[in-house]
């Protein structure tokens, strides 16, 4: 027990000092803190000046209403009638003392059509506006037209009153959905992102070992059952301590910037009304898809005796993550939908794709419980054939890039 604790203490406190480790750190807790002063930083390099759009209005009766509607909408955006001549104008726009020139005229029915000229059509949030005040005015025409008044335009544009009721005792309301599928979203690509970066750090682990020849040492003196455990214990634990800070430091961040954040992003995310059960299942779930894939991982590594192999190795081990994911995506749409119950007892797709549907759907409490167990027993089968694998794997030397290497692994381990 001794020699498994010094492996797994090695290989956290190796991994927790590397640079890449710590640089990474610093890195992604940085991207966070920009992220929730994105605004503040946005809005001291941003622009505050407010755009002058000059407008020439051949109908002549189109330019008030249409002051007043942009008034209403953007105060930022101001409308000047256009007083100079085209070229004087052109010369204004280019030397952007102008951000561009809005054309009014009338089309053969007596309703409003425009042609908007500047330098550039990849700024289409002012143009946007434009055309967004001038279908308001061209709606109150056409209402003026045909003799409605306000409140009957309002009626007959307005959006149709439409509820959805579940007839199914304590399903989810629309406005439950839609909060935990931001929440879901969220922690979908939390678990994507660690369990791929972490599975694929134990195998480089095992990788760089093994070309150091330390190996042969380690397997004359420990277990390679202890061995491979006390590796992916080991980073995991390097992980979480990783995530505890990132945590930590978005935590404190957000603290921070709660006022801002109110109704905005934590509304919009469900991070308001976030469910503890959500958070122990994203924790039970990130937990047992990184011992199956770090498991699977470890395997694979032993297998390459060059670091530059490792990728190539575990390339459908990353696919399978990927798969999972993907049909998670596809789920947020569609949680009930037949494959997705299905492959949510895949035990290399259930991390994700059970984790969205306990999260998007009230299921009864068996069916998570037989995800955990298939998941569980998956890891122990995975971890007592990968050690057979992993005794073996760890002595082959040479080019050794194929699956069909598993089958020598394990013919040198039964020859011990």
């Amino acid at each position: 027990m001794n020699n498994f604790f010094l492996i797994l203490s090695h290989s956290y406190l190796s991994k927790l000092k590397a640079k890449s480790f710590i640089i990474s750190t610093v890195i992604i807790a940085a991207v966070l803190v920009l992220l929730a002063n994105f605004d503040s930083i946005i809005s001291n390099f941003s622009n505050d000046d407010t755009s002058i759009i000059a407008v020439q209005d051949e109908s002549g009766n189109l330019y008030d209403p249409l002051v007043q509607q942009m008034k209403i909408m953007n105060s930022e955006i101001e409308l000047e009638p256009a007083t100079q001549s085209m070229e004087e104008i052109e010369k204004k726009i280019e030397s952007e003392e102008l951000k561009g020139l809005l054309i009014l005229s009338e089309s053969p029915e007596g309703l409003p059509q425009a042609l908007y000229k500047s330098n550039s059509l990849s700024e289409s949030n002012v143009s946007g506006e434009l055309q967004v005040a001038l279908q308001n005015v061209k709606s109150s025409l056409a209402a003026s037209k045909l003799e409605l008044s306000g409140d009957e335009l309002v009626l007959l544009s307005g959006p149709v009153p439409f509820e959805k009721e579940a007839l199914v005792e304590g399903a989810k309301s629309e406005e439950e959905l839609s909060q935990a599928r931001g929440i879901v979203y969220v922690l979908l690509f939390f678990i994507y992102f660690s369990v791929i970066a972490y599975a694929n750090m134990t195998a480089m682990e095992v990788a760089t070992e093994k070309s150091s020849r330390v190996m042969e040492i380690l397997i004359s003196s420990v277990s390679p059952v202890k061995q491979m455990f006390a590796k992916i214990i080991g980073i995991g634990l390097a992980g979480l301590t990783q995530l505890a800070v990132i945590l930590a430091v978005g935590y404190f961040t957000m603290i921070r910037k709660k006022d801002e954040l109110v109704g905005g992003f934590f509304e919009g995310f469900g991070f308001e009304s976030l469910s503890a059960s959500v958070v122990i299942y994203a924790i039970i779930f990130f937990l047992l898809g990184y011992f199956l894939y770090a498991t699977l991982a470890a395997l694979l590594g032993s297998l390459v005796s060059r670091i530059e192999d490792v990728q190539q190795m575990i390339m459908p081990m990353t696919f399978l993550i990927m798969i999972g994911f993907f049909i998670s995506m596809f789920g947020l749409g569609n949680p009930e939908a037949g494959f997705v119950t299905i492959t949510s007892y895949i035990p290399f797709f259930t991390p994700m794709v059970m984790f969205l549907r306990v999260g998007m759907l009230n299921l009864p409490v068996y069916e998570p419980v037989i995800g955990i167990v298939v998941l569980l027993a998956t890891i122990i089968i995975l971890g007592v054939f990968g050690a057979r694998v992993y005794r073996g794997g760890v002595l082959l030397y040479g080019k050794s890039n194929s699956y069909k290497d598993i089958k020598k692994a394990i013919d040198l381990t039964s020859k011990k």
